[in-house]
């Protein structure tokens, strides 16, 4: 499910894709224990946001952090991004947390964790379609154009 999402962004945010191929895999097994799951959502999660930080923001950088709700909050003060980010932040602070316990061994609850899951997949969705829309200025006016990836391709091959 999450690689096939990140598919055709494969090259353009390649950790993050791999974090999605790995939890694909995980979701395929009888593990019980939800601590690597969650390191590896939490993992991919950070490395797309970054990643649109470093070539969407105004700034071209990402701040140190950790914490996907901090994450959040940057990418929507410093890019085009908007969503309502009340929506997601309670879920983004409990899947931190639990990549932090993953880290130190604690147990996790599992529950509660894929209800996180479950809220942050529609954010997941919301940056993937963010990725597919570029914003240009054009003499001085900002214009939103929507380009598909080989149209994209098209436009760079000719310049």
């Amino acid at each position: 499910m999450y690689q096939e999402q990140f598919e055709k962004f494969e090259t353009l945010a390649g950790k993050a894709w791999e974090h999605a191929i790995t939890l694909d895999i995980l979701n395929q097994t009888n593990i019980k224990d939800c601590s690597i799951h969650c390191f590896h959502y939490q993992q991919m999660i950070e490395l797309l946001i970054k990643h649109l930080l470093e070539t969407k923001s105004k700034f071209g950088a990402y701040s140190r952090s950790h914490k996907l709700q901090k994450l959040l909050e940057e990418l929507i003060a410093n890019t085009l991004f908007k969503t309502d980010k009340s929506q997601y932040l309670m879920a983004l602070q409990v899947i931190t947390v639990c990549a932090e316990e993953y880290r130190y061994n604690f147990l996790i609850d599992c529950a509660g964790y894929k209800q996180s899951v479950d809220a942050c997949d529609h954010l997941l969705e919301e940056l993937l379609a963010f990725i597919d829309s570029y914003h240009f200025s054009l003499f001085g006016k900002n214009v939103k154009l929507m380009f598909t990836r080989y149209a994209l391709l098209k436009i760079r091959s000719i310049y």
